[in-house]
């Protein structure tokens, strides 16, 4: 692990998320108060995901789905709300993951974290994954996310680990937002 991996991000990554995290708190606050009385309780979404060697923690979102009905598959994205698709569009949903930075549990940039389920599936290459903390955003993300698969998806993390570094972390920030919005009109296009 070189310098920037093992002291420059994780400064950078406190730091920018302190300072986003009280930028942000207005608004932060504001969304939390309406989650709550819209979802009558608790706004956050709390679930065990898999970090940097293969830690688990529990990663911190805005609640976008409502509760799997029985016989329902839980990852079934059908489940999310109007406000949901919202927030996952605006990527606000993703806001309390500020929190997983701090605590340092995740970095803004890094493979993203996946369930525990998943660890028996991944192949001693692609448990390289876990050679870095996860991220917000990542390499696999800004080349299609969820619309990959499974072997695309390893490919992309494994090649963020080999080439990690500090100008690679800010292409990958740079493009992010673009990635948001083109899916965000992809989606939209034909409403």
């Amino acid at each position: 692990m070189g310098l920037y991996a093992r002291w420059v991000k994780p400064f950078f990554d406190y730091t920018a998320a302190l300072a986003l995290a009280i930028l942000l708190m207005p608004l932060f606050f504001l969304l939390t108060l309406c989650l709550t009385v819209y979802w009558r309780g608790n706004p956050f979404f709390c679930q065990l995901r898999i970090g940097r060697n293969e830690r688990p923690f529990y990663l911190l979102k805005f609640k976008t789905m409502r509760p799997a009905r029985a016989g329902e598959d839980p990852h079934d994205e059908s489940r999310a709300t109007a406000v949901g698709r919202l927030l996952r569009d605006s990527g606000l949903d993703e806001l309390p993951q500020l929190w997983n930075i701090l605590r340092g549990d995740m970095s803004f940039v890094g493979p993203r974290p996946l369930l525990p389920e998943y660890l028996p599936r991944y192949s001693p290459a692609e448990r390289q994954r876990h050679a870095v903390k996860p991220g917000i955003t990542g390499w696999a993300q800004i080349q299609g996310g969820k619309a990959l698969a499974w072997n695309e998806k390893m490919h992309y993390d494994i090649e963020y680990v080999q080439r990690q570094s500090f100008c690679f972390d800010l292409y990958i920030l740079w493009r992010t937002p673009f990635f948001v919005l083109r899916q965000w009109m992809n989606r939209h296009e034909h409403i």
